[in-house]
């Protein structure tokens, strides 16, 4: 019997809902995802509810990081929270009326949307980034008590700067990461690879003339960028390499212009995970040698990984050495695709996955 399997999450941020839609469909199951507002980068939001008071503009996120200053000083947003999990609260009166009144004024939206596509009735509810529609769980607390298994999917700061919501994180059946480090941040987590269509590129595995850098952050100071970007800037001038800053672009384009470049670098300083995300996987899958800083709970996570490990001290001469030495940036092209298909695929993930389902009794 096949199952009807949901995802809510704030947006389709980078395709991850996409091509767990096109997994869940191969293994001949139905697969719906609705998100709350459109990526700035135009993944397929789904059914999208274009939801007031949230969004990704400069504005809002610099208007919530000026507020979260208030009560955790400089790092303000951008600051890990303690506790084991990290748990979210509101740190004001004025802030807990604040999503009191954004669950009154989005059940508006909300509710009409869970009768017309029946949203009660699916068999498997995955939240990701640990949200569903009301800051006061009371969507979740309506699927605990229909029995419905829910799955929590944590991508990062979600967990890190946030915290669980406590009414979700109760009623979870299943939580999930594809950050190393968030591992140790709940007491009742599981790793899952990102999963990824590594079919839909071909690999150029040659080198061109004239050696492409490309760097692609979605968020400078998580990225490293202020270090990242003056090497590179650098090495074009005197190393005769071309360098590419990837950024602010719509998906398609921003792949397109990847695709063309010989490395990737992706982030130092490990302020936004221990090592790599959806950018490094979609530009191995492309065939390039990815350039990333690891820290030894990675490296031994992942034995034989592909990527060429560094960090902030060392990046310029590694990069260098790869640029001395083009034959070294071939091998890690190629090891870098093979090495992807075996943990990324999205068949791959989904099967690692469905085990979790059955070990947890949900399927």
């Amino acid at each position: 019997m096949s199952l009807r399997i949901l995802y809510i999450a704030p947006e389709n941020t980078v395709g991850t809902l996409s091509s767990w839609k096109q997994a869940h469909e191969a293994k001949g199951n139905e697969c719906t995802f609705i998100t709350l507002y459109r990526s700035k980068h135009k993944y397929d939001p789904g059914i999208c509810m274009n939801l007031p008071l949230v969004n990704t503009s400069f504005w809002y996120l610099r208007g919530r990081h000026l507020y979260y200053q208030m009560f955790r000083g400089e790092l303000g947003d951008y600051k890990e929270k303690y506790g084991y999990p990290p748990t979210w609260k509101s740190n004001t009166k004025l802030e807990k009326l604040y999503f009191q009144f954004r669950d009154w004024l989005w059940h508006f939206k909300v509710e009409p949307t869970i009768e017309k596509y029946d949203l009660l009735n699916y068999d498997i509810m995955h939240l990701d980034w640990g949200l569903e529609f009301y800051r006061d769980g009371r969507f979740v607390q309506k699927l605990a008590a229909a029995g419905k298994p829910i799955v929590c999917t944590y991508n990062g700061q979600d967990l890190r700067t946030r915290g669980v919501i406590p009414a979700i994180d109760a009623a979870s059946s299943l939580n999930l990461t594809s950050e190393l480090d968030l591992l140790k941040k709940h007491p009742d987590i599981k790793y899952l690879f990102l999963p990824f269509d590594t079919k839909q590129h071909q690999p150029d595995y040659t080198i061109a003339e004239t050696i492409r850098i490309c760097h692609s952050p979605t968020d400078r100071y998580y990225k490293g960028s202020e270090t990242i970007i003056p090497i590179c800037e650098d090495l074009a001038i005197r190393d005769g390499v071309e360098f590419v800053l990837i950024e602010n672009l719509p998906n398609a384009e921003a792949q397109r212009i990847k695709q063309s470049c010989d490395i990737l670098i992706d982030q130092v300083h490990n302020r936004g995970g221990w090592g790599y995300g959806m950018n490094s996987v979609e530009a191995l899958s492309m065939g390039l040698c990815c350039v990333t800083e690891l820290v030894d709970e990675y490296v031994n996570f992942i034995p034989e990984h592909p990527f060429v490990n560094v960090n902030g001290y060392n990046l310029k001469e590694t990069l260098e050495d790869l640029i001395i030495n083009p034959d070294k940036i071939k091998e890690h092209k190629k090891t870098g695709r093979e090495w992807v298909i075996a943990n990324h695929d999205l068949h791959n993930t989904a099967n690692v996955l469905y085990e979790y389902y059955k070990d947890r009794g949900i399927v």
